[in-house]
């Protein structure tokens, strides 16, 4: 397989430390309210490379992190915390808030088909990990206390920027537009290891430390989580493109200077999903959720594969129009699937081949759009339908949009529907009305056409037969 890696900026043989196991981490939700769908697309994403990885042979361990504290408004270690945010709004307690929004979140992941990480951690379990990185970065040099606070010192790095190129003075005291000036920092980038000062008096989660009550930075408890489940080295690691600078950045650096040695080998990083207005974000106050669409008609599975269509590191533009064409794509596929018999033996040669097509298109970056071309590919395949419907069940494994369920449905909605049609007289009028065209007596025909008219039934010749319904 290979991937492109945003810390090398080019596509690499994926080759885990361990062919036993792929040791993999993603950046989990904030659970101060709802996910929107931007940030599911990302989700999806990172679940299509777990299954693929999976698919493959790989065994995979994949942990998460629930952020429940210490992710503050800004970037730049300031503003305010967005737990207890999500609690004033809603006059609840910060843990109250965490619990609801994380069930929330999951419950949106059911829907999505996106499996559920093998290690999920809320941030707020492993404060005893986080405060020993801390010390250690301070024993070592590599981090200082200042105004009640630790920062990580960012000068202390022979490189600090990984995902973009910077100019070294970027690194000098300042702050970007629109920013708090934290006056604590010797240099512009460093950044809070823990808070022993907060901003805000009434913050709701503390505990103590070795420099005072306080709670931990947001960067520390990616660093701390993964170590904790996945050891000192670390496969792949993956999360939102917005989240490469500074989040990962600071991960690498303060994870890094901790173990003295090269931490994570490759970095995955979803693009945005666009709007016409820009990026989709909660901070404008109106977001995209899936039970909205839900509520509006769509199957949660049509905003899975809008997001398969297009390839994970382009941005991905949002509009009702373009949901709608997903959702009349799907809809057809699964129409067509729907007309497959299973009977027969399967063609192991032929359902080979089909795999080997689906594979390569997985192992091509993650090249989801190509593998939704091999599922057509599967459509017009010249093989039996048992084949047909193998090869379709093996590749939603990865896909997982439920196909074989819902065209599934299709068929049972047709029987039932043509179990609640039969009628033995008219069946039988109407193969009397077939037997008289035959005889070219069309007089007959035609009086048992009209009588059938005036009891209510709509005749419908086709070449498949002749097929009537209730009027």
């Amino acid at each position: 397989m290979y991937l492109y890696n945003s810390a090398s900026h080019k596509r690499e043989l994926f080759t885990p430390n361990s062919p036993d196991i792929v040791k993999m981490y993603t950046c989990g939700p904030t659970v101060y309210h709802f996910a929107h769908i931007g940030n599911l697309r990302t989700y999806i994403m990172e679940d299509i490379l777990e299954k693929s990885l999976r698919y493959a042979g790989y065994n995979v361990k994949r942990v998460m992190n629930i952020t429940d504290v210490g992710h503050l408004a800004s970037d730049a270690d300031t503003g305010e915390d967005k737990m207890l945010k999500g609690a004033r709004r809603e006059n609840k307690t910060v843990m109250e808030i965490a619990q609801y929004y994380t069930d929330a979140f999951f419950a949106d992941c059911d829907a999505l088909n996106i499996k559920r990480p093998d290690v999920v951690e809320p941030a707020t379990n492993c404060i005893a990990e986080y405060i020993h990185i801390v010390e250690t970065l301070i024993e070592k040099g590599k981090a200082y206390l200042a105004g009640g606070n630790v920062y990580f010192d960012t000068a202390t790095l022979d490189k600090y920027y990984v995902f973009n190129d910077h100019d070294e003075d970027d690194l000098a005291v300042g702050v970007r537009e629109g920013v708090e000036e934290d006056t604590n920092k010797r240099n512009k980038n460093d950044f809070v290891l823990w808070f022993t000062k907060s901003k805000f008096e009434d913050q709701a989660l503390k505990w103590d430390s070795p420099w005072g009550v306080g709670y931990p930075g947001w960067h520390i408890e990616c660093s701390g989580i993964s170590m904790k489940h996945l050891g000192e080295d670390l496969d792949i690691h993956c999360g939102g493109i917005d989240n490469a600078f500074p989040h990962h950045t600071n991960e690498i650096a303060q994870s890094e200077s901790y173990l003295g040695h090269k931490w994570c080998n490759y970095w995955f990083h979803v693009h945005h999903l666009n709007t016409d207005t820009g990026k989709m974000s909660k901070s404008t106050g109106e977001f995209l959720t899936v039970s909205l669409l839900k509520e509006k008609g769509y199957n949660p599975m049509v905003y899975r594969l809008f997001c398969l269509q297009s390839h994970y590191r382009r941005n991905l533009v949002f509009s009702w129009e373009n949901l709608d064409n997903a959702a009349a794509t799907y809809e057809k596929l699964i129409a067509r699937i729907a007309t497959l018999k299973e009977d027969g033996e399967v063609d192991q040669a032929a359902f080979d081949a089909l795999k080997e097509r689906f594979l390569t298109s997985l192992n091509n970056d993650l090249n989801t759009s190509l593998a939704i071309t091999a599922v057509y590919d599967v459509l017009k395949a010249k093989c039996n339908d048992a084949t047909k419907l193998a090869a379709l069940k093996d590749f939603d494994y990865v896909l997982s949009l439920n196909l074989i369920e819902e065209a599934g449905k299709i068929r049972k909605q047709q029987e039932e529907e043509a179990a609640a049609s039969a009628d033995p007289e008219i069946d039988g009028l109407i193969e009397a009305r077939t037997a008289a065209k035959k005889a070219r007596n069309f007089a007959e025909a035609d009086r048992i056409r009209d009588e059938l008219k005036a009891r209510g039934i709509e005749i419908i010749d086709t070449p498949q037969g002749t097929k009537w319904k209730r009027i």
